[in-house]
């Protein structure tokens, strides 16, 4: 097949990796491509162990879940799963597969036979268990792709009002000793402008808000300097760049995401920003769980091809009892869809 080919053939396709088979990644897949809200052309290309995918469709049956989609209905290429695991029980095993399924999924992509894709949750530890020692996803994709600063981004849509919320992540999976290391004023800048551009897609004049890194944002430098030595200067500098977007903070970190948190239950009013700029890892992720988490997306932004995830773990604990909630791939696989509509 040629290049030309597989790209036509897989315009209306999405990869599903299926995440550690010893979590909830094949349940919550299945669930989601039974749902009535994926758009109807979608066409679902999987990626792992067949045999695990039939047998986790057969124990959801005899455990009664309704709306589930049957694995013979889609195309999936099989890289089956040759020792016996446990649901809830991972090993370096079942990590190994996980990195091998996201590894081939994402070859595919770049050889476009297909538009985007899905991924479900893996384990970071037991990626390392097998001699896989990423951080995440995340980076071992930005590695296929041959990418050097790719960002994590958080996006969820209420389903009460429609209303969107956003967090960009300015750095990711690092210890919160190494986050002042890595907040640098050229990081900041490329990360302001990836969340412009990203909130551009749904309003051209968007408001932006940025957390502080300290408590209190500093409090004028009573508790850290940070905020008046540089991150300061820096928006300033960026305001003066973008003088038609407004531009607010640094906010102090747990105040920043309470006018989400209203909009999210009400409606926003024209000071409710529609992007926000996390610090670090947890700054961003506590506020989008606590207001968004079966609604929320990870997107990774810079690849060349679109990504989207749950914002869940494998969820071990509950792995296998038939009960995880696949809102969140349900979300993930909408909006890579919309997000990847080239039309």
């Amino acid at each position: 097949m040629t290049i030309e080919n597989q790209y036509s053939s897989g315009h209306n396709r999405i990869v599903i990796t299926l995440g550690d088979p010893a979590g909830i990644g094949g349940e919550v897949t299945l669930k989601a491509l039974g749902s009535k809200e994926l758009p109807s052309k979608m066409q679902p290309l999987l990626v792992g162990c067949k045999k695990y995918l039939e047998l986790t469709y057969s124990q959801l049956t005899s455990q009664g879940v309704t709306s589930l989609a049957n694995p013979q209905d889609f195309e999936i290429e099989n890289l089956p799963i040759f020792e016996q695991f446990k649901p809830g029980q991972p090993t370096a095993k079942t990590g190994d597969a996980s990195f091998h399924w996201l590894t081939h999924a994402t070859e595919l992509l770049m050889h476009g036979e297909a538009r985007a894709l899905v991924t479900a949750p893996i384990s970071k530890h037991f990626w390392h268990q097998a001699g896989h020692i990423y951080p995440g996803q995340t980076e071992r994709l930005a590695e296929i792709a041959k990418i050097n600063n790719p960002s994590m981004l958080f996006s969820a849509v209420s389903p009460k009002n429609n209303w969107r919320l956003n967090t960009l992540l300015a750095t990711t999976h690092i210890p919160i000793s190494e986050v002042p290391k890595k907040l640098t004023p050229k990081l900041i800048e490329f990360k302001l402008n990836t969340l412009l551009t990203f909130c551009k897609r749904f309003k051209s004049n968007p408001r932006i808000a940025i957390s502080g890194l300290n408590p209190h944002a500093g409090e004028e430098g009573k508790i850290g300097q940070e905020e008046i030595q540089w991150i300061r200067p820096i928006l300033q500098k960026w305001q003066a760049n973008n003088p038609t977007i407004k531009l607010d903070g640094p906010i102090p970190p747990d105040t920043c995401w309470l006018s989400a948190a209203r909009a999210w239950q009400e409606m926003p009013d024209k000071q409710t920003p529609d992007g926000f700029l996390a610090l670090y890892h947890d700054q961003g992720l506590i506020p989008m769980k606590l207001i968004a988490f079966d609604e929320a997306v990870n997107t990774t932004l810079g690849l060349p091809f679109i990504r989207t995830s749950p914002d869940h773990g494998t969820a071990f604990n509950i792995a296998g009892k038939g009960v995880a909630n696949a809102k969140s791939m349900i979300a993930a696989l909408k909006s890579c869809w919309e997000l990847s509509d080239n039309n």
